[in-house]
């Protein structure tokens, strides 16, 4: 229905897929947000990219225009000018036909930068982290980072949820009326349910000196993510299990993570089959690493979503993950669930992968489903319906 209706003109916030500001290196609200840049045209949506400047000016800025002020001015003008200001997004977009004003019908952001504009803004929010979990999240100035977030969680006409799990939290920690949440689930691209080419999947397995079979986790290290745990339970396994599976890291360096890299290392020194990659931007080469895999492990003691289940759920990889806040909404069975506090726990999981052949076809074959269940263009096509909903209110 909303693809045959007339295309909306919507902004969407591209601050998070930002060269200058990433590096190069998406977290999940960067795959979310490059997914939705990729599919909501096909949805019936024309897309305005939209990015606030980084430090240094509108040079640097790739993947979206700039809008007309940095978040922090635009922040602060939220903060000291009267309620019935906003930012002019429009002088951020060409001009129109006759010279006029070119207007959006909405703006989406799709993480916390959120401001009164002058159209609807629909935010994504993922999580109450920073508020909900204070202990796992970088001090430096997190006092003001969560006083800004709360604000500007209320500040926006709708919000969406990527879990039901999320909505309990930003309904109790940001303060976010629930009836004006909407719960969409994430995706998953179509070029995942895709076998890569063996030779193409063994030479990059080659170079970065892996056997096929491992135990994979795909994640930024940080605290939340519980790897001191998973690690842990890898040494514990057998040393003949040990042998035959390495234990797979890939991930860059986050908040606190310099105990656990050195912990890595010294494994590795150790004669252990663990091998960190810290560097893996290249989206085939990342695939391939999944379709190398013999389980994907996800430990992770807080997930407002989980986007590495669903990849390794179309990559035919069977998976065990944590039984904790919204990753047992997203497997819907699909994964062999255990307890994430428990050492003894995730190794049974990895021996049970490892061990049990009809576990690992059961685990890929429902894996499978629920991934078609979940793609980026069903996602879009529901996020377009939220968008039309607001604008109808």
């Amino acid at each position: 229905m909303s693809g045959a209706a007339t295309p909306l003109k919507v902004g969407l916030s591209t601050t998070t897929i930002e060269p200058a500001l990433t590096g190069g290196r998406f977290d999940g609200i960067g795959v979310f947000t490059r997914a939705l840049l990729d599919h909501l045209p096909g949805a019936g949506v024309d897309v305005v990219p939209l990015s606030f400047a980084p430090p240094g000016g509108t040079q640097k800025l790739s993947a979206g225009r700039a809008l007309p002020l940095s978040f922090p001015v635009a922040t602060l003008g939220d903060m000291l000018l009267p309620s019935g200001a906003y930012l002019d997004v429009s002088r951020a977009l060409p001009a129109g036909a006759n010279g006029g004003k070119t207007r959006l019908d909405l703006f989406h952001s799709t993480d916390y930068r959120i401001v009164r504009m002058d159209c609807p803004v629909v935010a994504t929010l993922h999580d109450a982290l920073p508020i909900s979990h204070p202990q796992w999240c970088n001090p430096k100035w997190r006092r003001l980072k969560n006083w800004l977030q709360i604000r500007a969680a209320r500040k926006a006409q709708h919000v969406i949820a990527s879990s039901h799990y999320s909505v309990r939290e930003l309904v109790e920690f940001f303060g976010v009326d629930e009836r004006k949440i909407s719960v969409l689930y994430h995706g998953v691209r179509a070029e995942w349910f895709d076998a890569p080419a063996p030779a193409a999947r063994d030479a990059t397995l080659a170079q970065h000196g892996l056997q096929a079979g491992y135990y994979l986790f795909v994640g930024t290290l940080q605290p939340r993510k519980n790897l001191e745990r998973l690690l842990d339970a890898y040494l514990s396994l057998p040393p003949v299990l040990r042998a035959a599976r390495q234990l797979v890291i890939v991930g860059a360096p986050g908040w606190r993570s310099a105990e656990l890299v050195q912990r890595l290392k010294a494994a590795r020194e150790r004669g252990e089959n663990v091998i960190w990659l810290d560097r893996m931007t290249d989206d085939e080469q990342l695939r391939h690493l999944y379709a190398g895999a013999g389980a994907f492990m996800f430990p992770s003691l807080h997930e407002g979503f989980g986007l590495p289940l669903l990849e390794a759920f179309a990559s035919g990889v069977p998976v065990a993950c944590a039984h904790a806040t919204s990753l047992p909404e997203v497997a819907q069975g699909a994964a062999l669930e255990f307890d994430p506090l428990s050492v003894g726990d995730i190794a049974a999981a990895m021996t049970t992968l490892a061990r049990d052949d009809g576990a690992r076809a059961r685990l890929i074959a429902a894996g499978r489903v629920r991934a078609l269940e979940l793609t980026w263009d069903q996602a879009a096509r529901r996020t377009v319906d939220v968008y039309r909903q607001v604008l109808a209110a």
